[in-house]
């Protein structure tokens, strides 16, 4: 007479057991959806954060945060990508507020810093990094410390910080091409020359550096270009540019004639050239 009782106990057991089962798989299901949705999130915002147009990556990282306000690498993303559209007075108070975090890093402080600098804020990206330990070395902080150096006229920290960001980096062109500049606002014209030189050789499409070139051959009365790598139409645009600084240094007969061979190198019509040499030609006739 206990059989029916019994058999009762077992099937509620075994049912009690599979409810058990059920409810552990569903868990484990959810915890590996979790997982895969985390994967695939973090794969977006890498795709976002490098190949994706900016502005796009802004709006989907705007709505990322607003959906989940307190995950520092959504802010982080939505920072870094105001700055990559070329909006840094907005990535200005994300940053802030990343650098503010719990979870902040010596890198969310530099990079608080780099937008900072791209507002014009020189003195408050100066705190910034005075604020970074000393210990904490990379390539983008000596790199920013070495512009905030120049702009407070400090050139032999700014010599100093530039040698070592560009120990710190396999790709020096643009630091190098940076800290030429820095030499050709001071007036070193000869040092200026080999840091752009440097900057091409390590990067040959680099324009800025060429043209940087070519003004600090053309301070010191060189009105030859330099034997480096360009197109056609860089041999125009850096033709112009010599005419131009030739005009400054007073060889107007130099500069006009320069200027000419811009207009005949270039593929094209070369309107700014043909407006130079104009003007040029006005005054000198009026």
């Amino acid at each position: 007479m206990r059989h029916p009782f019994t058999i009762i106990l077992c099937l509620s057991g075994a049912l009690g057991i599979s409810a058990c089962d059920q409810a552990r798989g569903t868990n484990e299901v959810d915890r590996a959806i979790s997982a895969v949705n985390a994967v695939d999130q973090n794969n977006l915002s890498d795709i976002m954060l490098t190949v994706a147009d900016p502005n796009e990556a802004v709006t989907y990282f705007k709505r990322s945060v607003k959906e989940d306000p307190d995950r520092i690498d959504l802010q982080r993303g939505l920072a870094t990508s105001l700055v990559r559209a070329s909006r840094p007075t907005e990535a200005v108070p994300v940053w802030r507020k990343v650098s503010a975090h719990p979870e902040a890093t010596n890198d969310d402080h530099v990079d608080l810093a780099d937008a900072l600098i791209r507002t014009g804020a020189w003195d408050d990206a100066d705190k910034v990094l005075d604020a970074v330990p000393p210990t904490f070395e990379t390539f983008k902080r000596y790199r920013l410390e070495a512009m905030v150096a120049d702009s407070n006229k400090e050139w032999k920290k700014a010599d100093s910080f530039y040698e070592i960001a560009v120990g710190l980096t396999t790709r020096p062109a643009g630091v190098l091409n940076n800290w030429g500049y820095s030499k050709l606002t001071r007036g070193d014209f000869t040092e200026a020359e080999r840091l752009f030189s440097d900057a091409i050789r390590n990067d040959e499409k680099l324009f800025t550096a060429k043209n940087n070139l070519v003004l600090a051959r053309g301070a010191q009365r060189n009105y030859s270009l330099p034997v480096i790598p360009m197109t056609q139409t860089e041999r125009a645009q850096l033709l112009h540019t010599l005419g131009l600084s030739a005009v400054k240094q007073g060889d107007v007969s130099t500069g006009k004639g320069l200027l000419r061979d811009a207009i005949d190198t270039h593929p094209q019509h070369f309107e700014a050239a043909v407006r130079s040499l104009r003007a040029l030609e006005s005054n000198v006739s009026n």
